[in-house]
């Protein structure tokens, strides 16, 4: 039988500190514990997420999708399957794919069905999950993905991360070489992630915790979703003047990002098709992730 009370979310179920940058709005549930709908609204403007130009048109941020999905993921679990604020959620994968036409800016807002198509106990801990999405507007699907995440308390967490949990303050001096906005698709500097290294298609992570979007709460490690942000900015700078508006992407994570460490590179790389990416991120010679981006 399908709950039809609708169940208000907080910018803290959502991991976010502002109402502004949070777009999941309310959730039910479709039955059982792995099928729920979360209604979206998304902003006509916002400061980071801001709509994109296509042509003509004004479209919603594909990455502002992805975010979407990423807050109604956590706020569902935290509310529908009880995993406390004091569990880390870490983030494994991300892949999305979308209709560009159907993200046109209007006043529909998003319906989004979310499954979790795996969910990995011990004992009566949630340990590890994989969801899937379906995206609405105006009962047309506009975007599909899915993402795979795994759950631990503080001292594994702690474990884990070999003790480096504290969280880090880095602002980039007045005179961090960034790389033009509009080349990165940007419209204003401070929005820029990549500073040049003087090697085509490689571009150091500009970090700056003071950003009030990318840095909402005191973190650990730099955020696997600004790593999303430079993919897109690195692919963008390699087909500048055109815009570049990806359709669909893959990111997957394979350690963190550490704010004591070496500068993060970020190298974009065409694929085989027109239009596709390979965008990889280093620190101190290790891998940070991998995502492919197709542009639409």
């Amino acid at each position: 039988m399908r709950d039809t009370m609708e169940r208000r979310l907080s910018p803290q179920l959502c991991h976010r500190v502002r109402g502004e940058d949070t777009f999941p709005v309310e959730w039910r549930s479709l039955g059982g514990k792995d099928r729920f709908a979360v209604r979206a609204a998304w902003p006509t403007d916002h400061p980071f997420f801001a709509p994109l130009r296509r042509g003509a048109e004004r479209c919603h941020d594909p990455l502002l999708v992805a975010e979407t999905l990423r807050q109604a993921t956590m706020a569902l679990l935290h509310t529908a399957h009880g995993v406390p604020l004091t569990r880390h959620i870490l983030l494994g994968e991300i892949s999305l794919t979308c209709d560009p036409d159907g993200l046109a800016v209007t006043d529909d807002e998003a319906d989004i069905e979310v499954r979790f198509a795996e969910l990995l106990f011990r004992g009566m801990q949630l340990m590890e999950t994989r969801v899937e999405w379906t995206v609405r507007r105006a009962a047309r699907v506009v975007a599909t993905g899915a993402g795979h995440a795994r759950l631990t308390g503080p001292a594994a967490y702690r474990r884990l991360r070999g003790g480096h949990v504290e969280a880090g303050a880095v602002r980039p001096g007045a005179g961090t070489p960034r790389a033009p906005a509009p080349l990165t698709g940007r419209s204003g500097p401070e929005d820029v992630l990549l500073a040049p290294t003087g090697r085509e298609g490689v571009w150091e992570l500009v970090v700056d915790t003071g950003h009030p979007t990318l840095f909402q709460r005191p973190t650990d490690h730099i955020p696997g979703m600004i790593f999303l942000e430079a993919a897109r900015q690195a692919a963008a700078a390699a087909v500048w003047p055109r815009p570049y508006l990806p359709a669909a992407l893959r990111i997957a994570f394979d350690r963190y990002a550490e704010f004591h460490g070496g500068p993060c590179l970020i190298r974009a790389e065409p694929g085989s098709a027109a239009g596709t990416f390979e965008v990889t991120g280093y620190q101190d010679g290790r891998r940070l992730f991998s995502c492919g981006l197709r542009s639409g």
